[in-house]
């Protein structure tokens, strides 16, 4: 199935304006940054984003055990199989790293959570280049349909997300981005 040039316009539309309007949000001064601290704003959207995300790692490994059943009955298919059972798992406990480091308020939130944008495209890659090699499919084969459009869409989504991370005063009061009890001022 061929993805058309106008689904792409509609999905930067859907996406583009918003984050458009939550970057601009971040990076305006406010009257009083003290104020700006803590869940609330566009980190209350992120942080309920980042909760499910382990749940919606979980629902994808789960909902994918039929085609896991099919790929059981070939030659290396349960090595194909436990190998991405392992990436998604592991995918899913640096998920919940990130939630406990934001949760927790945590220094290391910000760059936790940009290496868990980074990890999308690794671990897709990852799994496309074990499963080839396994089951001894060419590449095409793995990525065959429409499998790059949920990972390049987690990763864009994701990527803008990550800008808003490291460009938010309210990001950098509630993670302790400044010297110790020091709130930051939009500049």
């Amino acid at each position: 199935m061929q993805f058309p040039i106008w689904h792409w316009a509609i999905v930067l539309l859907l996406v583009g304006v918003p984050v458009f309007f939550a970057v601009r949000s971040a990076a305006k001064p406010s009257r009083n940054p003290g104020n700006l601290v803590g869940f609330g704003g566009w980190l209350l959207l992120l942080a309920i984003g980042q909760t499910l995300a382990p749940f919606r790692t979980l629902v994808e490994l789960f909902s994918s055990s039929e085609g896991y059943h099919q790929l059981m009955t070939l030659p290396n298919g349960p090595l194909a199989v436990c190998g991405e059972v392992v990436l998604l798992l592991g995918f899913t406990l640096l998920q919940l790293v990130v939630l406990v480091a934001m949760l927790r308020r945590s220094l290391r939130f910000k760059r936790l959570f940009l290496y868990q944008w980074i990890a999308i495209p690794f671990v897709f890659a990852l799994d496309a280049v074990w499963t080839s090699t396994i089951l001894g499919a060419p590449i095409s084969q793995v990525l065959a349909g429409d499998a790059l459009v949920a990972p390049i869409a987690g990763f864009v989504l994701t990527g803008i997300w990550v800008a808003y991370v490291f460009k938010s005063v309210r990001v950098r009061n509630t993670f302790g981005g400044t010297a110790a009890g020091e709130i930051a001022t939009a500049s």
